[in-house]
């Protein structure tokens, strides 16, 4: 109560008789006990300042408390427990492979990829549009799926696609996900460059993680203090 009386001093110092329902049944009449500790009475001097009721409405009914504090655009999504496990952050899950074999139909440069790496010649090569002629050797095909590997490593990677909802998807798992934690950009974006390969990629997890809900609201932003300036002499 008192944080509320302090908040919206601006609107309601001044403003007349008002009413304070709460579900707190002891604050109808700690107001008005003779035994007070020292905090109380610095509290109820804070009070006089008002001219306010305190009028007790039980929990199931103060409905406009609950509807503000409990807005369902507000809520952050949650993961199905049943996915929560050893396969959820050793490798992709087979349905979300799926999807991304699917999106390759929709994605023109990963469908002439596609055709070049399941037959890799120079005739095919020189059919490729020309941004995909000079790493068209780093790619190959199994099983459906088109993996990518870079010069100076041999991890192999699978290429998603051009598709905003599948890569939205993909950076949930490794940013949102219980099994994630909500880290910083460095640890998911080291991660998911393991398995996963599209261009930008670290531009994206620094935008996604820029963007995360959660991460706003529960952590501290690295803002540096202001000096400490003297004050005039009078």
């Amino acid at each position: 109560m008192k944080y509320t009386l302090a908040k919206f001093r601006v609107y309601i110092l001044g403003s007349g008789p008002f009413v304070v329902y709460t579900d707190h049944a002891s604050l109808r009449t700690a107001v008005k006990s003779p035994h007070i500790s020292q905090r109380m009475a610095r509290w109820l001097s804070f009070f006089t300042e008002y001219d306010f009721r305190v009028e007790y409405k039980p929990g199931r009914l103060n409905v406009v408390a609950d509807a503000l504090s409990r807005r369902p655009d507000y809520a952050v999504k949650t993961a199905d427990a049943n996915r929560i496990g050893v396969e959820s952050v050793s490798a992709p899950s087979s349905s979300l492979i799926d999807d991304v074999k699917a999106a390759y139909a929709s994605d023109a440069d990963a469908k002439q990829l596609l055709s070049y790496a399941s037959a890799p010649s120079d005739e095919a090569r020189r059919k490729l549009a020309p941004h995909l002629r000079a790493r068209a050797h780093r790619y190959r095909v199994h099983e459906g799926l088109l993996l990518y590997s870079a010069v100076d490593d041999d991890v192999i990677r699978i290429v998603v696609p051009n598709d905003y909802a599948l890569r939205m998807r993909i950076m949930y798992e490794y940013h949102d996900a219980p099994t994630a934690g909500h880290p910083g950009r460095e640890k998911p974006y080291v991660l998911l460059t393991r398995d996963f390969y599209w261009n930008h990629q670290y531009k994206w997890v620094r935008k996604y993680v820029r963007a995360c809900e959660v991460c706003q609201r529960v952590k501290l932003a690295a803002f540096s203090q202001a000096p400490l300036q003297s004050l005039p002499t009078p």
